[in-house]
């Protein structure tokens, strides 16, 4: 495997890491661990940031499964 893996978007290499994008507002997404210390992805969008969980090292992107942030 490649150095340039990430923890939270489970182990995918950088480019398509870069890929992967908010499935509701189309925002990017950027690592980040929840307040248990799990992997998940949060997105970057200013109105409507949604955190996304990482399962078994696989980004589950539904809009069911995302919690909503506070606004930046």
């Amino acid at each position: 495997m490649s150095a340039d893996l990430t923890a939270a978007s489970g182990g995918l290499e950088a480019w398509a890491r870069d890929l992967l994008r908010c499935p509701v507002t189309g925002a990017t997404l950027v690592d980040a661990t929840d307040a248990e210390g799990a992997p998940c992805l949060d997105s970057t969008d200013p109105q409507r940031p949604l955190r996304y969980p990482v399962r078994d090292g696989i980004p589950v992107l539904l809009e069911s499964a995302a919690t909503p942030l506070t606004p930046r």
